[in-house]
């Protein structure tokens, strides 16, 4: 199984919008209003593509929420999660 790619849902203070950022270029993918609209209704899914990938979930006061990978069959079998 080859590694998926890394990616990080942070709020943008300056900008006021929640950002889905891949974690080794640092380059913008998508930006949302809300954490609800990246979350919901699998826009992180349509985001990331047919390639997937691995999507931590930021609080917004600091740390991290959750992590989720796309699509769901690529999960590792051991995970704690």
């Amino acid at each position: 199984m080859t590694k998926l790619p890394k990616y990080t849902l942070s709020h943008n203070d300056s900008r006021d919008r929640w950002e889905l950022r891949q974690d080794k270029t640092r380059d913008l993918v998508k930006s949302f209003d809300t954490k609800a609209d990246a979350t919901a209704g699998g826009a992180l899914s349509r985001a990331l593509g047919k390639e997937g990938g691995s999507v931590k979930i930021e609080k917004i006061s600091g740390g991290y929420q959750e992590e989720r990978t796309f699509p769901r069959s690529a999960d590792p079998r051991k995970s704690k999660g």
